[in-house]
């Protein structure tokens, strides 16, 4: 919020080449309104001034005066050199399914104004401000989510966006889907008539996949936190040890993330009465899903933080081709539109979310039996009569099956195209677009393990129907009882079955919050940047 105007949005300037992992998730979220940095204008006046010296001159530069793809042999005369862009738009227009969400949208239209005001793709600024222009009037381009292989830049996805600055194609104001013409008269401009290689720099890079890399990624941020809490919930439900948390097992293996995590869980427990309640229990060792959470959660940190990594270089790169050199008045062809990185990065995220979900499902399996847990059988009194949450954990077992599924790489995968000039792509979009299926399984793993544990530790604290209230009851740590608290504000204790669909909803949404403790914040990339 402007403290000077508090109804006016934030204002993002960005700085091609700098943009952070924490404005992106701002730019996601929206209510914040984008400017480039003046200072990215010099860069493409002069890129663009190279382009038209190149017209000019009556030089044959692919991209410029040719055609495209198997076509870059073929030379376009100076008077069809606007059909040219205008066709290439229009006829890469292929995609197919369910539009893009919103917020992928917005990352969509800031990262390609990023990348084209990073100077090398030849454009006119005006460009650049009108893809912003879109994205603070959320006025957003209906993009449809099938139909990229991820190679020569998310072509058809993006050639959707630039139909709307051609007065083309749809666009979502206010909730309705209007023309392309109708979209660009609500932010106060005319359609374009694109100049020379605009079209193929609008349609060239990786921005849609990176966005959906990015959604992915952030999401995938809050179920590892939610994963930590479920985690710590179960771990005091059933008595578990704390000693495997100790900080020097974890520095004697010196993986980063696992000791992060260890360090994060530790905190989360610090001040419980619960912990050092049984030292004579009898038990030696926890299950491998309770004594390997840093192990395993840590790893699963580590793929998260290099993801991130990449994915904050992708959405600043200049990713389209050709690129202009202004330096030595050059445009030369390459291949930076190759989402490899990105596919790689989508495919580590997915094998994180995977992981995070699996090691809860089998927390979840621990929770309910008696044998392992000391518990009442699957949660409930009156087990027989009642089935508790015996079927929520098949629920459970069923999403963790279907991510372990998803999780395979697509970036394995490579389809020739363009009859064979394009002959390996990298699938990245594929690859990132799955991962909204794989943070939704997830988020309802890790939010039934969380209520299941919520349950397993009240068995102590609410009474029996008719039985006396129980003596003052053992207190976990400050950040463990709040977390338990926000739970019962959004599921009650399951004394007998009941409809429980919406139960598991709410903690779906639960585990898909951002507002975590800060020793879970302080840990995700996206806090770091």
């Amino acid at each position: 919020m402007n403290p000077a105007n508090p109804s006016a949005p934030d204002v993002l300037v960005l700085r091609p080449g700098h943009v952070s992992l924490a404005e992106l998730r701002r730019i996601q979220a929206g209510g914040v309104h984008l400017r480039l940095d003046p200072a990215a204008q010099a860069g493409m006046l002069a890129a663009q001034a190279t382009v038209q010296r190149i017209v000019d001159e009556d030089q044959v530069v692919y991209g410029i005066n040719t055609g495209f793809g198997k076509l870059a042999s073929t030379r376009i005369a100076h008077d069809h050199l606007a059909d040219l862009q205008r066709n290439l738009v229009l006829s890469h227009s292929v995609g197919t399914g369910e539009p893009l969400p919103d917020p992928v949208v917005r990352m969509v239209l800031a990262t390609k104004a990023v990348s084209l005001a990073r100077g090398h793709s030849g454009v006119r600024p005006a460009l650049a401000d009108a893809l912003l222009a879109l994205a603070n009037a959320d006025v957003l381009p209906v993009i449809p989510a099938k139909g990229s292989v991820g190679a020569s830049g998310d072509l058809a996805p993006l050639a959707h966006l630039a139909c709307v600055l051609i007065g083309e194609g749809q666009a979502r104001v206010q909730g309705r889907v209007v023309p392309g013409r109708e979209a660009m008269a609500a932010v106060g401009l005319d359609p374009f008539v694109l100049g020379p290689k605009e079209g193929l720099a609008l349609l060239n890079g990786t921005q849609v996949s990176t966005a959906l890399a990015l959604a992915g990624l952030f999401d995938a941020e809050s179920v590892f936190a939610a994963g930590l809490v479920s985690g710590a919930l179960t771990l005091e439900a059933i008595k578990g040890s704390v000693k495997p948390f100790d900080a020097r097992i974890h520095e004697a293996r010196g993986q980063a993330g696992q000791i992060a995590v260890a360090a994060a869980v530790r905190a989360l427990l610090e001040g419980s009465a619960i912990d050092p309640s049984h030292p004579h229990c009898g038990r030696v060792q926890d299950p491998y899903s309770i004594r390997c959470v840093p192990q395993v959660m840590g790893a699963c940190l580590d793929n998260l933080q290099h993801a991130a990594r990449v994915l904050r270089i992708e959405a600043n790169a200049a990713s389209d081709n050709p690129l202009v050199f202004t330096d030595t008045s050059e445009v030369i062809s390459g291949g930076n539109f190759h989402a490899e990185p990105v596919a790689f990065a989508a495919d580590i995220v997915a094998l994180a979310l995977a992981e995070i979900g699996a090691i809860a499902e089998r927390r979840l399996a621990l929770l309910l039996d008696p044998g392992l847990s000391g518990l009442p059988a699957f949660l409930v009194r009156e087990s027989g009569v009642n089935s508790g949450f015996m079927i929520a954990q098949v629920t459970a077992a069923a999403l963790a099956a279907e991510n372990q599924c998803l999780a395979h790489p697509s970036s394995v995968t490579s389809l020739p195209t363009s009859a064979n000039q394009e002959d390996h792509v990298s699938m990245a979009t594929y690859g990132a677009r799955r991962l909204a299926d794989m943070v939704r399984n997830t988020a309802v793993i890790v939010g039934i393990e969380a209520m299941a544990a919520a349950q397993g530790i009240d068995f102590d604290r609410v009474p029996a129907p008719g039985a006396a209230p129980p003596a003052p009851w053992l207190k976990s740590s400050p950040p463990i009882e709040a977390q338990l608290a926000a739970i019962r504000a959004r599921v009650a204790f399951l004394e007998r079955d009941r409809y429980l669909a919406p139960d598991i909803e709410a903690m779906r949404l639960w585990a898909l919050r951002t507002c975590w403790p800060e020793t879970l914040r302080r840990i995700l990339p996206s806090s770091a940047s």
